[in-house]
């Protein structure tokens, strides 16, 4: 079994993965980087100084006498989080367009 473990994880197919999955979360870092800096300010400036993080509906207010909590639904965070899933997705499809671009004109063909 140990040996079955160990081909498995020497396969191509497992390392190619893996390091697929760092730089996915690295490039999630610059992306969310990008967007809390600079895309976030810009629309909230754009939008009249709303911060969306901010953003939320209240359902029950705090009462720091009695240590209740403030219960609320944060819309704004997950506005946040959607701009940047599609931002992402918008790069790694011209990454994409562009290695396909690149794969068909040769100059990624493998030489022989």
């Amino acid at each position: 079994m140990l040996k079955e473990f160990k081909t498995f994880i020497a396969q191509g197919n497992v390392l190619d993965l893996s390091v697929g999955v760092l730089i996915g979360a690295a490039f999630g870092k610059v992306v969310a980087a990008f967007m809390d800096d600079i895309i976030n300010p810009i629309l909230g400036l754009a939008v009249g100084g709303v911060d969306f993080s901010a953003l939320k509906v209240v359902l029950k207010a705090a009462d720091p006498a009695a240590g209740v909590a403030e219960v609320a639904v944060r819309y704004g965070s997950f506005l946040n989080v959607i701009i940047q899933f599609l931002m992402t997705m918008w790069v790694i499809y011209l990454i994409v367009k562009l290695a396909n671009k690149a794969k068909l004109s040769g100059s990624l063909a493998p030489k022989e």
